[in-house]
């Protein structure tokens, strides 16, 4: 699916600091083998590689992090000696970078689409 053309002037690439999260993600689950599912992991690749996201991902990137904030609230998020699952799977989907970094590219969606 293409993006419409009302988004032409929006930037769709993750910054490499979204990049860099998810990158860190994938190497946290890989050595602890917790956190993140297949689409988490799927997402993290292409974060990792920085390839345009469509605006149906964005919209589920903010649905993620909208659902999964609770999860900061555990023992070991942010722990990169022994992360919990929700830590790394926040990671996966690019981290608070990430978080900002959908949040901002929604924002500029919604003000195209008024």
């Amino acid at each position: 699916m293409s993006t419409p053309k009302k988004y032409d002037h929006i930037d769709f690439q993750p910054p490499k600091s979204v990049a860099n999260e998810a990158e860190k993600g994938l190497k946290l689950r890989d050595e602890f083998d917790r956190g993140g599912t297949d689409v988490g992991v799927a997402r993290a690749r292409d974060l990792k590689n920085r390839k345009s996201l469509s605006p149906d991902t964005i919209e589920r990137m903010v649905s993620y992090f909208a659902r999964h904030e609770v999860d900061r609230k555990a023992d070991k998020f942010g722990n990169d000696d022994d992360p919990s699952a929700g830590y790394v799977a926040w990671l996966l989907w690019g981290g608070d970078a990430g978080k900002d970094w959908c949040e901002k590219v929604q924002s500029q969606m919604e003000k195209a689409d008024s």
